[in-house]
């Protein structure tokens, strides 16, 4: 049994939104509604301060953590809410009966009630394109190259990401952008920088375990921030 998830070096992460947008358009999320949102942390006092305008801030894209041990799949009445063998956590929207048990367990608050069809929504995780051997739009369109997706139990330097080539030059093709992507892919560990195991971070576990990770390097993790 597999386990996918997301890895975030957030010290790479430019607040682009370009994650969260992609992801609304992709799976016509509703008005008002996201599968994901791009958090700011701070500005925040650093730990060893001279001045009042000594902050740190850092952006937290935010979204259902396909917890290994998942509170909404405990207390879902009917079985929509399923773990499935590659470790994300599903919606079978023909079981459902949005009676949002699930949206009160959920310990992050990224499940929410399709007024329109009655039926609770959240990140995928892209199913249907990550069967196909596609990466999750999120990790695709990345405008940082901040996000990896993989298998835990491969570890998160196996994680991948879309390779880009690089460029000084402008490249007549494409109107103000020298850098392109080169069909390939480039894992976590020959892309990020030098990190610790002090640097990787988790949201708070409620016993549910969440299975994504978060880099941080050189900043004050927020460990207790509210989502």
């Amino acid at each position: 049994m597999a386990q996918y998830a997301i890895v975030t070096d957030l010290n790479r992460c430019v607040g682009c939104m370009s994650c969260m947008v992609s992801c609304k358009a992709l799976n016509n999320v509703t008005v008002g509604n996201f599968w994901l949102k791009v958090l700011r942390v701070g500005p925040s006092l650093k730990a060893e301060y001279n001045h009042t305008n000594d902050v740190e801030m850092y952006y937290l894209p935010m979204q259902c953590q396909h917890c290994v041990d998942p509170e909404c799949v405990k207390v879902c009445p009917t079985g929509a809410s399923q773990k499935m063998e590659d470790g994300t956590v599903q919606i079978d929207k023909e079981q459902c009966i949005g009676c949002q048990a699930c949206v009160s367990a959920c310990p992050y608050g990224v499940r929410y009630l399709n007024e329109e069809i009655g039926i609770v929504e959240k990140c995928t995780l892209c199913q249907q394109q990550v069967e196909q051997g596609g990466l999750p739009q999120c990790v695709q369109q990345c405008g940082g190259r901040a996000r990896f997706f993989g298998d835990i139990d491969k570890g998160i330097e196996s994680f991948e990401a879309p390779a880009v080539v690089y460029s000084d030059e402008r490249d007549p093709a494409v109107t103000g952008y020298a850098n392109q992507f080169s069909g390939g892919r480039v894992t976590l560990g020959e892309q990020a920088e030098p990190f610790t195991e002090e640097d990787i971070h988790q949201v708070p576990d409620m016993g549910n375990h969440p299975s994504f990770y978060y880099i941080l390097r050189d900043r004050d993790w927020k460990d207790g921030v509210s989502f």
